[in-house]
């Protein structure tokens, strides 16, 4: 089997990615339910979606499209999802996104630790030519976030999706293979400025 449909657990100082799973349901539920809404950024799964958000979970997966996993902070809590999708191994690139944290984690060294993860893998374990992050442009907070991760904008695709209360335009960004090695320096960098925090 190709890694690029290995399920792969991911573990760094902040977090740990694993495979989703149907048992998390009830803890993911619970993380969702922290001050998350659906709002114009993104559909947050809820008690009377989640079943089908799975079921769609295993489609895309058994397809060979998606790799998602369950977000356990430096506790083991549950914490949210993410993703790698729209992934194609003939062409060597994928998206991370999907990605969903109960606010109590936002602003925290986790999110920089599973970028760190997910583009580590991405790029040295399934050696991919190209990872992409994509997000609403109305959404200011995941367009700096990803901006800091070093990512650069490819474009605006207008009119690309229906949101609850309006059409989204999304902002595409990307991190090329020999972007990488200064992208790993930067998130470095951000996680020791965690660390000192500390």
């Amino acid at each position: 089997m190709s890694a690029w449909q290995q399920p792969v657990t991911l573990a760094g100082r902040y977090v740990t990615l694993r495979p989703i799973d149907r048992a998390d349901r009830a803890e993911l539920l619970e993380a969702f339910a922290d001050g998350l809404d659906n709002s114009f950024a993104t559909i947050v799964p809820a008690e009377a979606t989640i079943d089908g958000w799975f079921d769609q979970i295993e489609h895309d997966s058994a397809a060979g499209r998606a790799m998602v996993f369950t977000v356990l902070d430096s506790t083991g809590q549950v914490s949210g999802t993410t993703r790698f999708l729209r992934m194609a191994e003939a062409h060597r690139r994928l998206e991370i996104g999907g990605t969903v944290y109960a606010r109590r984690v936002q602003r925290t060294g986790l999110n920089t630790d599973a970028k760190r993860l997910l583009l580590t893998y991405a790029f040295e374990a399934l050696d991919c030519q190209c990872v992409q992050l994509r997000t609403d442009t109305l959404n200011r907070q995941s367009r700096r976030a990803i901006e800091r991760l070093g990512a650069r904008q490819d474009g605006v695709l207008r009119g690309h999706k229906v949101m609850p209360g309006h059409v989204r335009d999304t902002v595409v960004y990307s991190i090329l293979a020999h972007e990488w090695p200064g992208v790993r320096r930067n998130l470095d960098a951000l996680l020791a400025g965690h660390e000192e925090a500390l």
